[in-house]
């Protein structure tokens, strides 16, 4: 270069764009990144100890890959050889290889060959560089804003190390801003330049991440303005709108504004508006808001506010995220627009919540200890049962079966109440079915354990849904309705809700009618209230908690008025009775056309533990001690009460009997409950004992554990289902 030639670049550099005149010389000048660049990191140890080996820099325009490339040049000993892929062809290729080959030959030093938008090369462009790479005569920087993984050469990535620069945030901007502002030999440090905070604050926001789009718009602010009488060059936020040709909206990303517009567009997201939607995403978008940010708020509201409603919903913000992530702006707008859309325009479900009631409930509660048969049963099987009597679900029919799942001083509690919007009314039916069951099945074990009385079941639950009785319940409730016909503008009443597992069916059934339910006991009350919390309060049945008043002084309490019902319904309703009298009210209780549908438990017409056992001796012990119990019980009382209904009631009556399998298996833990000791509980080896010794009922559970615990036993209880209505006058 001769001395013309010198002063002529020198003149060029002079008069060169502030963005090229800026571009950092050193590392320590170089702006953001931090996270390849950082002192310390692996890259800036390469570069500076002159180790560099082949590199693709991946990164949106102006984020520093060009910069970065001349830094290397800057600092290292081997030849620097820059090539723009665009302008290149495959003869600039050879030319530079062959330079590179030369050097290496006299001066033994390597030569860098920096590629500028190396995805522009094509495939035969990419394979001439491949071979030289990999010998090592040239070392490759690649500059590449598309995702190289894709456009680039597979055989030239897997030779090469990826690093991907990041969009530049604000305060990396602010940075570039600064030092342009005070350096006095490439930028305006020798000029009285001030800007104002908020002009400052949109140049930076309308940039976009791009550090050379930012210092061209500062340079036109300041090269445009007048200074005043003072010579000071003063940058309002007008004078920044006009350089950037971009009007500022009032966004403050710490201040009320923001937080105002994100709430705006989350409601309104909410509230399925569209346009509103569109219109707040577009205003973040206008003012520099993070992407990421507004997409982070995006993935919240599709699971929190349209869950199950739409359970795709998460899966398009994220591939949204995503595809931004790989295109970046401003084509980076379509999946931010479309994510926006179709959360707007998706049904909606916020039950996602239902797991802070869940944290509530873990926060009041003194204990929850895991049920037995949910314990990991690799260690303490044999010791403390644990796993014991867990029933794999997919073993049953809809791979779905009965069990407790919650501790049991959780019994009956309700978190998770499925919406009727979108894909979450398709699954609301089965979990609500579902859950009637179990429900049902944890009033059943509480009441109903012939063999455990006085004071009720002990681990009734476990019993209860270790042997599988879910299919016994829903076939009776099936079976229940089959024979009442009740229509959509029936009026029934439920004699026994407990759990509510009639009430909810009729409430199905009934939809204009409406449905009356007699509760028991406050324990029946708190069990079926959550129950019910699933259907809307138009639906919810009228629950009435009996006490010692008779069932008519009840309903007319609760309904100013007497009241008839098209369909009496109850399960077990005769267990319970307080006194015949009760029973004859139901008369003054049924519509002229009504009917009476009760589903009764005949213990002493069902299987009998003694049919399982085939030692003649052990086999009459345990049939005593069935019929000792079954007399104890009321269960012979019940049956004779059947036969005088008509006469008490002065209704027709109709009788038919139903044997239905309610289990094929017992669990272990069920026939040590049988034969349990405990105080204020009678049992079927304490009746054993009683009636002959000690050393009998041993045999007994021995004979009971290994019959019903190795084989199955299918048991099936006998229900008598009646049918009760006023009686036809003859004329």
């Amino acid at each position: 270069m001769d001395l013309f030639e010198y002063g002529t670049s020198e003149q060029l550099k002079k008069k060169a764009p502030l963005a090229d005149r800026m571009r950092p010389q050193t590392l320590d000048q170089f702006v953001g990144q931090e996270h390849i660049v950082g002192r310390g990191r692996l890259l800036r140890r390469a570069i500076e100890i002159d180790q560099l080996s082949s590199i693709i820099l991946y990164g949106p325009p102006g984020s520093g890959k060009t910069t970065l490339a001349r830094i290397i040049a800057n600092t290292t000993r081997s030849e620097f050889i820059s090539i723009n892929a665009v302008l290149a062809g495959v003869k600039d290729i050879r030319e530079s290889i062959d330079k590179a080959q030369t050097t290496l030959k006299l001066y033994s030093r390597k030569t860098i060959l920096f590629v500028d938008e190396v995805h522009r090369f094509n495939k035969s462009q990419q394979d001439a560089l491949l071979p030289h790479v990999e010998n090592g005569t040239i070392t490759l920087i690649g500059a590449t804003t598309e995702n190289p993984f894709f456009e680039v050469n597979k055989a030239l990535v897997s030779r090469s190390r990826i690093f991907q620069l990041r969009i530049l945030d604000e305060n990396d901007l602010r940075s570039v801003v600064k030092m342009a502002l005070d350096d006095t030999v490439r930028g305006y440090g020798c000029r009285k330049v001030e800007i104002d905070d908020i002009a400052l604050l949109h140049l930076c926001r309308s940039a976009n991440g791009d550090a050379r789009s930012v210092l061209n718009a500062l340079e036109l602010a300041v090269e445009t303005t007048v200074h005043n009488e003072v010579g000071i060059i003063h940058i309002t936020e007008s004078i920044v709108e006009e350089s950037i040709q971009q009007k500022a909206v009032l966004y403050d990303k710490d201040g009320d504004s923001h937080y105002d517009i994100i709430s705006a567009f989350i409601k309104s997201l909410r509230g399925s508006d569209p346009d509103a939607a569109l219109y707040w995403l577009a205003k973040m978008i206008y003012a520099g808001e993070d992407p990421r940010f507004i997409f982070r708020r995006m993935v919240v509201f599709a699971s929190e506010d349209i869950g199950l409603a739409d359970p795709q919903a998460l899966g398009v913000v994220i591939a949204a995220s995503q595809s931004f992530d790989f295109i970046g702006m401003p084509e980076g707008r379509f999946p931010l627009s479309q994510a926006c859309l179709y959360l707007a325009t998706a049904p909606k479900s916020n039950t996602t919540l239902s797991l802070f009631d869940a944290l509530k409930s873990i926060e009041n509660e003194s204990k929850g200890d895991v049920p037995d048969h949910l314990k990991d049963s690799s260690r303490d099987r044999d010791a403390l049962g644990h796993g014991e009597g867990y029933l794999y679900p997919h073993a049953f029919r809809d791979h779905w079966v009965a069990q407790q799942y919650l501790p049991s001083e959780l019994q009956g509690k309700v978190f998770y109440n499925p919406s009727d919007q979108g894909y979450e009314k398709n699954i609301r039916e089965r979990v609500i079915r579902n859950r009637e069951i179990q429900i049902a099945t944890i009033a059943d074990a509480s009441r109903n354990d012939t063999f455990l009385w006085k004071g009720g079941a002990y681990g009734g639950w476990e019993q209860r849904t270790g042997e599988s009785r879910g299919g016994y319940f829903e076939t009776l409730r099936s079976l229940l309705f089959e024979y009442a016909l009740i229509s959509k503008d029936s009026l029934v009443l439920d004699l026994n809700c407990q759990s509510g597992f009639l009430t909810v069916e009729a409430v199905r059934r009934s939809s204009t009618g409406g449905v009356w339910s007699i509760v028991r006991t406050p324990s029946d009350l708190s069990l079926v209230k959550p129950h019910l919390s699933s259907y809307d309060q138009f639906q919810q049945p009228e629950l009435l908690l009996n006490g010692k008043e008779r069932i008519s002084e009840t309903i007319t309490v609760h309904g100013k008025g007497p009241v008839t019902f098209d369909r009496i319904i109850g399960r077990n309703y005769l267990s319970i009775l307080k006194s015949e009298a009760e029973l004859g009210e139901l008369k003054g209780l049924l519509a002229n056309s009504g009917e009476i549908i009760l589903a009764e438990q005949l213990s002493t017409e069902s299987t009998s533990l003694a049919e399982c056992i085939d030692d003649p001796y052990l086999k009459t012990v345990v049939s005593d001690a069935e019929n000792y119990i079954y007399s104890k019980t009321g269960a012979d009382s019940i049956l004779q009460l059947i036969t005088r209904l008509e006469s008490i009631t002065e209704l027709e009556c109709s009788i038919h009997k139903e044997k239905m399998l309610l289990t094929d298996s017992f669990t272990r833990k069920s026939i040590q409950n049988w034969f349990r000791i405990e105080p204020d509980r009678s049992s079927l080896g304490d009746v054993i004992e009683t009636l002959y010794g000690a050393e009998t009922r041993e045999k007994a559970f021995q004979e009971l554990l290994r019959t019903l615990t190795t084989k199955k036993f299918p048991w099936y209880q006998c229900v008598c289902f009646i049918r009760m209505a006023h009686k036809k006058i003859i004329s």
